[in-house]
């Protein structure tokens, strides 16, 4: 079963927004951090506050212009996510098979496509529905996980994990598991049923086309996201 649908079949509604708000806060890991400095809970603590804080003073704004909201998203995650590791990992087998062009292009496919599909339920959050936990690795680990519970509206608690490594000596995320279920995994085996029936360029067109484009606070897409929306 793939990692949406797990998501889904839990409860829908605001039990994706909360689930998938914690995915994209937690993954935004500080590159500047030094591994033998921070732990990696205190780092994702720093990360979460600083971002919930932007999100608080301006929420209403990122309503009407998701424009602003992408950008705010970029400005934490893109940096911080180690897309490229967590799209090898995905591909698996397909990885290796695949030209420069078409790992580039499936780089930004699946990362565009999180964004598109979960970006906007980080307005709904708050901090206070997220308990990370600490960390119980070893200082000179170069891979870590960070373990934290979501609480659901209705009270309930759910496990949720980040698996991070260490580039250039600064933590990145590259997995996130919900309920035992790793989104790698979960959408390598999504992704490599597709390939082997599509082929890959298929499955990058798919990734493509499910970018949804940005308005600005007048409601009018912008240059940025008719430039994606035409060139998928």
């Amino acid at each position: 079963m793939s990692l949406v649908n797990t998501i889904y079949n839990r409860s829908m509604g605001t039990w994706l927004a909360c689930i998938m708000s914690s995915v994209l806060l937690l993954l935004s890991v500080s590159t500047t951090a030094r591994a033998d400095d921070e732990t990696p809970d205190q780092v994702v603590n720093s990360v979460a506050r600083d971002l919930l804080t932007d999100i608080d003073q301006h929420r209403d704004a990122y309503r009407k212009d998701t424009a602003q909201l992408r950008k705010l998203i970029d400005k934490y995650l893109l940096p911080r996510f180690d897309s490229e590791y967590a799209a090898k990992l995905v591909l698996g087998k397909h990885w290796r098979e695949a030209t420069p062009e078409q790992r580039k292009q499936f780089i930004d496919g699946f990362y565009q496509s999180m964004i598109a599909n979960y970006g906007t339920a980080v307005i709904d959050f708050s901090l206070d529905r997220l308990n990370i936990l600490p960390y119980k690795g070893n200082p000179g680990d170069t891979t870590a996980t960070v373990r934290s519970e979501v609480r659901r509206s209705n009270g309930a608690t759910v496990p949720v994990n980040y698996t991070l490594h260490t580039v250039d000596g600064g933590w990145k995320a590259f997995d996130v598991t919900i309920e035992g279920v790793s989104y790698v995994k979960s959408f390598r085996t999504d992704f490599g049923s597709e390939i082997d029936q599509k082929g890959l360029d298929e499955v990058i067109k798919r990734l493509q086309s499910k970018q949804t484009p940005t308005v600005d606070s007048s409601g009018k897409p912008t240059a940025g996201a008719a430039a994606t929306k035409k060139g998928s």
